[in-house]
């Protein structure tokens, strides 16, 4: 990773609901940070840390989770490239989760002491980092009635809609596909149900031809019956105008995904 593009990301998602200016722009890109690397499965915040820094995600996956007494893990959200999952941090006196890499991941801290300044200087700024969290605290609400009031199988379609649709933003996803980052652990972890139900629900998603086979890629087969299954409207993401909504994309990818399964001659079968 270039260092002088580490934070490219970060100006391009400001940048999608704001008209920032050049001078605003070069504000975020000269922002002083330290980049590190971390493997899969480290934890970069723990509950009850104190940080006076921002963790700005560069290249990678994290979640954000807590754990019950039990021992159990509940996974709250989550966090791919451009994000700044703990932009809250600013105004708290302490952590009240844990921040974890799902795989290598690449971050670049950002101490606190810049962004306050950075905001204090550019107003615009510190709309565009609030809208940030205001976001997050939308995702966290729909989260709640996933696990709430959804079936197994609308629990996983939605989550998966989710990924593809925040993800598609930041070029790693579209409606045939994005990376498979998570384990059936961790997808259980999310959504609450067991390792065992969340495995016989992708079998049976897989026997649907909603889902491929599986692999480094989790391939969707019938873009429209995952919206349909998980109930999912992205409207709580609060996407800029030109990310197309669900039914948009469904009907624009009809004859592409009938083609796909055409050449496979039939649904294939859990893997």
């Amino acid at each position: 990773m270039n260092r002088n593009h580490s934070l490219l990301g970060l100006v391009n998602k400001l940048a999608q609901d704001f008209d920032l200016s050049q001078v605003e722009l070069d504000a975020v890109l000269a922002l002083p940070f330290n980049i590190r690397e971390y493997p899969a499965n480290a934890e970069i915040l723990r509950e009850g840390d104190r940080p006076s820094q921002c963790c700005y995600l560069v290249e990678g996956f994290l979640s954000r989770h807590k754990y019950v007494r039990e021992g159990t893990r509940q996974i709250m959200s989550f966090h791919f490239p451009g994000d700044i999952p703990d932009l809250h941090s600013i105004h708290l006196a302490h952590a009240d989760h844990y921040l974890g890499t799902l795989t290598p991941t690449t971050v670049a801290f950002i101490g606190h002491a810049a962004i306050r300044d950075l905001t204090v200087e550019y107003p615009r700024l510190a709309a565009c980092f609030w809208r940030e969290t205001l976001i997050d605290a939308a995702i966290f609400r729909e989260w709640i009635i996933n696990i709430g009031r959804r079936q197994a199988p609308g629990r996983i379609a939605h989550l998966f809609c989710e990924q593809v649709v925040r993800m598609k933003q930041v070029g790693l996803a579209d409606e045939t596909g994005f990376p498979s980052f998570l384990t059936q652990t961790q997808i259980g972890d999310a959504t609450g149900l067991s390792v065992v139900h969340v495995n016989r629900t992708l079998q049976q998603m897989r026997r649907d031809g909603i889902i491929g086979p599986g692999g480094d890629r989790v391939e969707i087969l019938d873009w429209g019956k995952l919206v349909e299954v998980g109930g999912f409207d992205a409207d709580y993401l609060h996407l800029r105008k030109d990310i197309r909504s669900p039914a948009e994309a469904h009907g624009n990818m009809n004859s592409t995904l009938r083609e796909r399964r055409g050449r496979l001659g039939q649904s294939p079968g859990p893997g």
